[in-house]
């Protein structure tokens, strides 16, 4: 049967007191939105719609980038008031899921459940278990078990509180009887608000069978109204994310203190501190080890490197066996070879590495090719920029660098070459030959060290 999946999300999120719409705060360094979106997606739908409204200049732009439809709810007047802004969206469907932008964490085997369940022209409702159920809407049964209406909060009655079913919000119905039943929906609630829950009763009176599905799982239908929750949804995410490394030979620290942001894969046998984060897509192979509160963004590492504390690797492609840290910074375009190693304090940008060459401590490295064997002595520092355009400095096999070093690109450092400490190369230096930069020193007589002027 043809799909349509519309997702609500146009509230403002008042309680979150912020300037930013609510569907766009993040969530593991994703906006909640996102999340909904990227499960819908998986659905393969005929028709994938939001429904915008409250921070629509920043939604809108948003879904563009995701290349999902929108409509517009201008007046929010409900949860049903803004499915009838979706009715295009629907016309040309055999049925319609509604979801929420600001539930993130709904998998998308929970509704795969909910699809399945519902018989050919019926309606399906996506339920939980709560202890405390005080603010959802309750699943309302007859004396045979099967659903009568949804009760909201503030319309219940004493009996009705009482029932820890809930609805989550998240609905399966056929197309074109909502489409024609939309109209029937009445305002004459505590809220005066035009609700989707309400099409339960009407479907129930027009003899619609309704199944429902009970998630296990109360995170899953979590809804985010305050930054409390939004922070309690953040830490079952990243415990998940954590669980799914351990069952996969990966040793954590502590599992409460990682942070996943992205996809992040993880070979067996490889060890991961705390408070570590990765970012974007970030593939490890195995026995890696990955010290404590380093953040590491799209980048792959390659078997048996040791990546030390308090280092920063972004958009870099890492060898194996290769030695990082601590306190290093690898900034996008870095390549690093097998057995190369990037010491404490050190820099490195679009640079290519080559085998087992080592920059061992206080070093920049950028535009940079850089062959095997190179030694780069402390204080080392490539000069890329004059100041309008970036030039590349070509370091050859074996070269041999002396600490406090400047080579000012474009230069070349040929094979087997040994530049001598404090040099300012801007010359090509020839193969096997030591170069240097030579000044006298001197004692200047009569000189006075200038004073603070008061």
């Amino acid at each position: 049967m043809s799909l349509s999946i519309v997702i609500l999300a146009a509230g403002k999120g008042t309680r979150m007191k912020s300037a930013q719409a609510k569907v766009m705060h993040l969530l593991a360094g994703r906006p909640l939105l996102q999340h909904v979106i990227d499960t819908a997606k998986q659905l393969k739908s005929t028709r994938l719609t939001v429904v915008a409204g409250n921070g629509a200049d920043q939604v809108l732009p948003f879904l563009e980038g995701n290349q999902v439809d929108a409509v517009m709810q201008t007046e929010q007047l409900g949860t049903g008031h803004a499915v009838m802004q979706a009715k295009a969206a629907m016309a040309e469907t055999d049925q319609v899921l509604v979801l929420y932008g600001d539930v993130p964490l709904t998998q998308m085997v929970t509704l795969k459940a909910l699809i399945n369940c519902v018989a050919d022209g019926g309606v399906g409702i996506l339920t939980t278990k709560l202890a405390d159920p005080t603010g959802y809407g309750r699943i309302v049964r007859d004396l045979t078990e099967k659903v009568t209406c949804i009760t909201e909060q503030k319309d219940a009655d004493e009996a009705t509180l009482a029932i820890k079913e809930v609805n989550s919000g998240i609905m399966l119905l056929p197309s074109q009887w909502l489409l024609s039943s939309l109209d029937k929906l009445g305002n004459d609630n505590a809220q005066g608000e035009y609700y989707l829950t309400d099409m339960i009763a009407l479907a129930v009176a027009d003899g619609l069978a309704i199944d429902t599905v009970c998630c296990d799982d109360e995170a899953e239908v979590a809804g985010v109204n305050t930054r409390n929750q939004l922070a309690e949804l953040e830490r079952h995410y990243q415990l998940a994310q954590a669980q799914r490394l351990m069952t996969a030979g990966v040793t954590l620290a502590d599992p409460a203190r990682i942070d996943v942001r992205g996809e992040l894969t993880v070979g067996s046998d490889s060890t991961i501190d705390v408070n570590v984060i990765f970012e974007g897509k970030v593939s490890i192979a195995s026995n890696v080890e990955i010290g404590a509160n380093c953040i590491i963004k799209d980048a792959d590492i390659g078997e048996g490197s040791v990546i030390l504390p308090n280092s920063m690797i972004d958009s870099s492609v890492i060898g194996q066996n290769v030695n990082i840290g601590p306190f290093a910074r690898l900034r996008p375009g870095t390549i690093l070879a097998d057995k190369a190693k990037i010491g404490n304090f050190v820099e490195t940008k679009n640079a290519n590495i080559g085998l087992g060459s080592k920059v061992n401590h206080l070093s920049y490295i950028g535009d940079t090719d850089m062959g095997a064997g190179v030694n780069i002595g402390a204080g080392t520092i490539t000069c890329n920029y004059d100041g309008a355009n970036k030039h590349r400095t070509v370091i050859g096999d074996n070269a041999f660098i002396g600490s406090d070093t400047q080579l000012v690109a474009p230069v070349t450092v040929g094979e087997g070459a040994t530049i001598g400490a404090g040099t300012t190369l801007r010359k090509d230096a020839v193969d096997g030959q030591l170069t240097l930069t030579k000044s006298r020193q001197v004692t200047v007589e009569g000189w006075v060290r200038p004073v603070k002027k008061k």
